[in-house]
């Protein structure tokens, strides 16, 4: 996700590109694998170039109640402004604004890299708590066996004698 945009630094703000992702790249931190797809839209803008894409991604999960890995399909909008660090014309050194990230930065050689921002994106659109079926019954928390591949062999616990005064006015309420 690697874009060469010194033409378009060129370019009156205003002017724009398109780009469609179809063969997916990969883009692996150690913990995720995501396969991003989708629209980029480039804007030339008067400090740098406005980035806007509409993502499709696949990524490896593990479900929060039976430990199980599953892919996830994850869809985001992505929107950053990327800065130059060198003058397209004169090759002069340029500095970023205060308030950029180093990952906005677009590299001497004008190659704007979409990688991180998009890495970025993913990950704080996973949700906090991904479930492989919105059903899931979880693992025993006995023996620790996978409830949705069938019941286990442990005893139901009894009920917690501390909740018994509480259990008994419940039986009251209802009588």
């Amino acid at each position: 996700m690697i874009y060469n945009v010194a033409q378009l630094l060129k370019e009156p703000v205003g002017s724009t590109r398109q780009f469609r992702i179809d063969s997916p790249e990969s883009i692996d931190d150690g913990s995720t694998h995501i396969l991003p797809q989708g629209q980029v839209h480039l804007l030339r803008t008067d400090r740098g170039i406005l980035v806007r894409a509409n993502l499709e991604a696949s990524t490896a999960m593990t479900c929060s109640r039976c430990l199980i890995t599953f892919h996830q399909n994850l869809s985001m909008g992505l929107e950053e402004e990327f800065f130059p660090t060198v003058d397209v014309a004169s090759g002069q050194s340029l500095h970023a604004p205060e308030d950029a990230e180093p990952s906005t930065t677009i590299d001497p050689h004008h190659m704007l890299d979409l990688t991180e921002a998009a890495r970025q994106y993913c990950l704080t659109s996973q949700p906090m708590k991904p479930l492989c079926q919105p059903e899931c019954q979880g693992i025993c928390q006995t023996c620790g066996s996978n409830m949705n591949t069938g019941s286990c062999t442990c005893d139901i616990p009894a009920d917690d004698v501390r909740w018994a005064p509480l259990t008994r006015l419940l039986g009251s309420v209802h009588s």
